[in-house]
């Protein structure tokens, strides 16, 4: 008795994509790794994506739909009417998703255009901010503040183009060679090294440093909120 084979589809080829970004990182993400994944020969994807960098589209295009699809179900178990808990509450479960996929945020970083899920997530952020009572000009000065981290993350500040992996030990040695000319900066490193079972996005961004920003940035929102009515 013969068996059936599940058909090719979009959704099954970039559902492959996470799979082997999860087992390998972004750098494994290729047609020919992902069809060995599908169990076809890598032509049989191009009747899906046209070419590895559609590929990495959808990528981003399915993590978007998890991220959505988790913030969607936290906000139907337990509605948040405050704007402030409402965006933290966003910006950690988008976190948890980052945290899932730790090459998420190389991903995004890496995209040469906007994908229609990004505009649609940060939309939807615009109008709680809206929605709280905070003007457009000021929701838009959130946006620029909260910048990748309404996605849950904070963006390197001193990550390499691309988001390549680095080296640790050339990483070491080149921080300590750069130590004398930047005192303030190597002793700024060698004070943040984390714990090993911290929760890291980067070499600075930890749950403790995300949060820490977060609602410093919702507090400075709230009160220029304030600020601007009591005029």
């Amino acid at each position: 008795m013969s068996r059936t084979r599940t058909p090719l589809s979009r959704e099954r080829v970039f559902a492959a994509a996470v799979a082997v970004a999860d087992a390998d990182g972004l750098a494994h993400v290729t047609m020919r790794r992902v069809a060995g994944e599908l169990g076809v020969e890598a032509m049989s994807l191009y009747h899906h994506v046209a070419n590895k960098e559609a590929l990495l589209d959808g990528l981003l295009e399915a993590l978007m739909a998890e991220v959505d699809e988790s913030v969607a179900a936290v906000e139907r178990r337990s509605p948040e009417p405050d704007w402030r808990r409402a965006l933290r509450r966003r910006f950690l479960t988008a976190r948890s998703a980052m945290l899932r996929h730790p090459w998420a945020p190389q991903l995004i970083t890496s995209r040469t255009s906007v994908p229609a899920s990004v505009y649609g997530y940060y939309d939807r952020v615009l109008g709680t901010m809206v929605d709280g009572g905070l003007s457009y000009h000021l929701a838009h000065r959130g946006l620029h503040a909260f910048g990748s981290m309404a996605l849950g993350f904070a963006q390197e500040l001193f990550a390499p183009p691309g988001g390549e992996d680095v080296d640790p030990a050339a990483e070491e040695e080149e921080m300590a060679a750069m130590a004398g000319a930047f005192p303030h900066l190597a002793a700024m490193v060698a004070s943040e090294v984390h714990d090993a079972g911290d929760e890291v996005l980067g070499w600075c961004d930890s749950q403790t440093e995300f949060e820490f920003t977060l609602d410093l940035l919702l507090d400075g929102l709230e009160r220029a909120s304030r600020s601007r009515d009591a005029r």
